[in-house]
């Protein structure tokens, strides 16, 4: 590939300012986006899930003019992994080898797994899913969490009984290999993001500043949540299903059945939100070679973008 046509990467936490960045550096530029986020690819939940607003045309969605690939386009009962957006991604680029793409957003294993490679694991096997899902809607999750102790008592300890999706792709792997998720993942690859493959930024905010950005935009789309998921249920999607599994659609539903007020769910989920972006930034710490871009509330997107492209030109 032409050097001056690297992919870029445009990383950070939650509320960073990504998706702005990526649209204004791919105007700058005449690039196309690809989302690297595990639950934009869902459809009708772009509020919960800060998805950019756009529209499908023509087999795209584009926002603002852009090319925005894999947003808003998985049912809300099917599952989305870093193998399956590997194999996307990699059709993508493949479609359009010419094209300046920007890989934006914050799942950080997404980015890893296509640039530099992980462990291999098994695909998902959707007639387990299905078991594991119904048996933790029979007897609570909990349950499922203690199966997996019985077997992988690591994987139990690192991923709570909550986090219903990782418990039972624990599980899964269990099953389909015989060998426990905890001794295939391996945490052997190297944690960089090769040059000769990808120019690699990471959005760096003021924990403060960026604790406030999440409470306005949390403020701003819990309203929308609320609407999203009377929709997406009325359309005939069971509550437990998987893009409903997304960060803070179990506190609208909450809400939606008087269990709390709206004040305790949108705390609750700034919480929430906040301990997942301290994740985030955890995660982009062990890569020493990003660059890392000073973010404020005076810098705008194509503030980002112009840096972006200085360092590009280097």
């Amino acid at each position: 590939m032409d050097k001056k046509n690297l992919p870029i990467i445009i990383a950070g936490p939650t509320a960073s300012g990504k998706t702005g960045a990526a649209l204004a550096l791919a105007k700058l530029c005449g690039g196309e986006i690809i989302s690297v986020d595990s639950r934009q690819v869902y459809k009708f939940i772009n509020a919960g899930t800060a998805a950019p607003e756009g529209e499908w045309q023509d087999g795209f969605y584009k926002v603002e003019g852009i090319n925005y690939h894999l947003v808003d386009f998985l049912d809300l009962n099917e599952n989305f992994d870093v193998s399956r957006f590997c194999r996307a991604a990699e059709g993508i680029t493949k479609y359009k080898e010419n094209t300046q793409f920007i890989f934006a957003g914050g799942t950080g294993m997404y980015m890893q797994g296509y640039f530099s490679g992980m462990d291999k694991l098994p695909e998902g096997d959707p007639a387990i899913r299905a078991e594991l899902s119904a048996l933790a809607r029979e007897k609570g999750r909990e349950y499922l969490h203690k199966i997996l102790s019985s077997f992988d008592e690591a994987s139990a300890s690192a991923i709570p009984a909550g986090n219903i999706h990782r418990v039972i792709r624990a599980i899964e792997i269990y099953r389909l290999t015989g060998k426990p998720a905890s001794v295939l993942r391996t945490g052997r690859y190297k944690a960089e993001f090769p040059k000769e493959k990808v120019l690699s930024f990471y959005l760096d905010w003021d924990k403060e500043d960026l604790d406030k950005r999440i409470a306005t935009r949390t403020e701003a789309i819990f309203g929308p949540m609320v609407e999203e998921t009377q929709s997406v249920l009325k359309m005939g999607y069971k509550r437990d299903c998987p893009g409903l599994r997304s960060l803070g659609y179990r506190e609208a539903l909450e809400y939606m059945d008087g269990n709390i007020s709206k004040d305790e769910a949108v705390a609750r989920i700034i919480t929430l939100t906040r301990q997942y972006a301290k994740r985030q930034r955890t995660w982009f710490r062990r890569y020493n070679d990003m660059i890392r871009i000073k973010c404020s509330y005076e810098k705008s997107g194509i503030d980002v973008a112009k840096e972006i492209l200085l360092w590009k030109e280097r």
